[in-house]
């Protein structure tokens, strides 16, 4: 590469680089929140089937499981929630996800430890409907 070209690619690199990244909970402008399904498997284990359309992609579907993992550990007067799996499908524009969370009162062992109150106030924010 010609060194006339280094400058301008170093500045394409660094504008790239600060570029601002997508709000985790930001909710897709024609989103159409279908419903969820809740169902306690055992004790702190629950299970999560949410429904949508006019999602950008899984992790839309997936943060619309989380808010209402989030609101659910609320209700039942916990503090804490641990994702466990979320199955994720599309057919047809309906995106379906199927997820698996504890609830708990004290923040639970594991990597996907989810603080129930931030997440919940977040999802509000950001209009993603709750349990």
């Amino acid at each position: 590469m010609p060194p006339r070209f280094i400058p301008a690619l170093a500045v394409l690199l660094a504008a790239t680089a600060c570029a601002p990244a997508q709000d985790v909970y930001a909710a897709p402008l024609e989103a159409e929140y279908l419903g969820v399904k809740t169902r306690l498997l055992d004790g702190d284990l629950v299970n999560f089937h949410v429904e949508m359309r006019g999602a950008r992609g899984p992790r839309d579907v997936e943060d619309y499981a989380e808010c209402a993992a989030a609101q659910y550990t609320l209700i039942r007067g916990y503090g804490f929630t641990r994702h466990l799996r979320t199955n994720v499908d599309e057919e047809g524009g309906l995106w379906r996800a199927d997820a698996i969370y504890t609830i708990s009162p004290a923040l639970p062992r594991g990597l996907k430890t989810i603080d129930a109150e931030v997440v919940s106030s977040a999802c509000t924010e950001n209009a993603i409907p709750m349990v």
